[in-house]
């Protein structure tokens, strides 16, 4: 018997529940889900150096991230992003993409991906595209091994290249995402752009988020992507697609690299008025909204035995209290917005 046999899907058809809808008429289509806060870097804009991670028995198991998971995507979920800290640390996490992707072969789900920072990527790069991810997001914000070793604290870039070609290779779509940080790499950011769109990838700039605190400053960090954007404009051509992966990005072409250029500005030019996604922690707590302190225990919920309707109620009423938007806003000297990290939300 494998640990997951206890959900195993009856050979009777399931009654399909109709779609998550918050109060503002938003359909929820995608969740993203963070399987440990734990990961091998610490990023200057994510941790703190010294990071107190969670006990073993504050994080859901592997079977009862299934179990929500697959609420969610009975429910009207169709796009599962995996993410942490850095998922790929947690032990048995294959088990977890093989056990989801039933949900894939059935047509309940469109799509299972995860967020990386890459590290180990090489490893895990064709199981992954076997059980059916297609496309996957790769953390990189520089190419330069110093300061890639300054901003991750201690990491080493050539890991991250080896897990891009090892992707590739494995027939999986990657995109690189970037946060764009001011004193850091903000002249590197052309070039960055040029060597995605040179080896068939998408690039997705950031807006660096005040999300706990890290022991930096963001103020000296904060890049407007309006700033990045205009730059850009004074010697490549950029026109607006309609191109949606599902997320927050916006995306333009340029005609001189022949590549896609996501922007996702959750401070200069939000998007809550089509925000689709929730996010759940690896410690079962559901936040409907990246940037306010709203929380709903499902781990509370599934360990007093609840049943899968009681479940599925905890969700519904979760999503029905989903904010309208989010209270992000950035100035010199400000505490973050939120005190917990983005690596404890997830992706």
């Amino acid at each position: 018997m494998t640990p997951f046999d206890a959900f195993a899907p009856s050979a009777a058809p399931s009654l399909r529940t109709p779609g998550l809808v918050d109060g503002f008429g938003r359909a929820v289509t995608y969740l993203r889900v963070s399987v440990t806060d734990r990961c091998d870097l610490r990023c200057v804009y994510c941790m703190a150096e010294q990071m107190t991670f969670l006990p073993k028995a504050e994080v859901l198991s592997l079977e009862e991230l299934d179990r929500v998971s697959s609420a969610f995507i009975e429910m009207g979920v169709r796009k599962l992003r995996i993410t942490g800290g850095e998922p790929l640390v947690r032990k048995g996490v294959m088990a977890l993409f093989e056990r989801l992707s039933r949900h894939l072969a059935n047509g309940d789900l469109k799509e299972l991906t995860l967020t990386t920072n890459g590290t180990r990527l090489a490893a895990f790069a064709a199981d992954l595209a076997r059980l059916g991810v297609r496309r996957i997001n790769v953390s990189l914000d520089t190419l330069k091994p110093d300061l890639f070793r300054r901003l991750t604290r201690g990491g080493d870039v050539r890991q991250v290249l080896a897990g891009i070609e090892a992707a590739q290779a494995a027939g999986l779509a990657v995109k690189i995402n970037t946060v764009a940080l001011a004193g850091d790499n903000a002249a590197e950011i052309p070039h960055l752009i040029a060597w995605a769109h040179g080896r068939g990838m998408d690039l997705t700039l950031i807006e660096t988020m005040p999300l706990g605190e890290t022991g930096e400053d963001r103020t000296d960090q904060f890049l407007s992507l309006k700033t990045v954007r205009q730059e850009l404009e004074s010697y490549w051509t950029l026109s607006e697609l309609g191109h949606n992966t599902g997320g927050p990005a916006r995306y333009v072409r340029i005609a001189e690299t022949g590549g896609r250029l996501g922007l996702i500005t959750p401070l200069t030019h939000n998007f809550c008025e089509s925000c689709n996604r929730v996010r759940l922690t690896c410690t079962g707590t559901l936040h409907t909204c990246l940037g306010r302190e709203d929380a709903s225990d499902l781990r509370a919920v599934m360990r007093a035995g609840a049943s899968d309707e009681d479940l599925k109620a905890a969700i519904l009423n979760a999503i029905d209290a989903k904010p309208e938007g989010h209270d992000f806003h950035i100035e010199r000297g400000s505490a973050p917005a939120l005190v917990r990290h983005m690596s404890t939300t997830g992706g």
